[in-house]
């Protein structure tokens, strides 16, 4: 398995997964949150990471990049905040 991507947050990560399953891509998400040490590690190595095989890396990413240019600009995951 290789790493795709490292997702923002866990709705980010099971949303890519989601799309890649659905296009015939087995997907796996790791998440660093680690409750022995209160999410210690995602405020270093971040959320987490998603993997696909060797295989299906290259389209993988087509799919992801498809996606996020798709995607609506406010997600309900992003931290960023409007100024409405």
């Amino acid at each position: 398995m290789k790493i795709l991507l490292k997702p923002a947050n866990e709705p980010e990560a099971n949303a890519i997964k989601s799309i890649l399953e659905e296009n015939g891509i087995p997907a796996e998400i790791q998440s660093f949150h680690d409750t022995a040490y209160d999410g210690l590690f995602q405020v270093q190595y971040g959320w987490g990471v998603i993997r696909v095989s060797e295989d299906d890396f290259v389209e993988a990413e087509k799919i992801v990049e498809e996606w996020h240019r798709a995607a609506p600009e406010d997600l309900p995951w992003d931290d960023k905040q409007t100024g409405d």
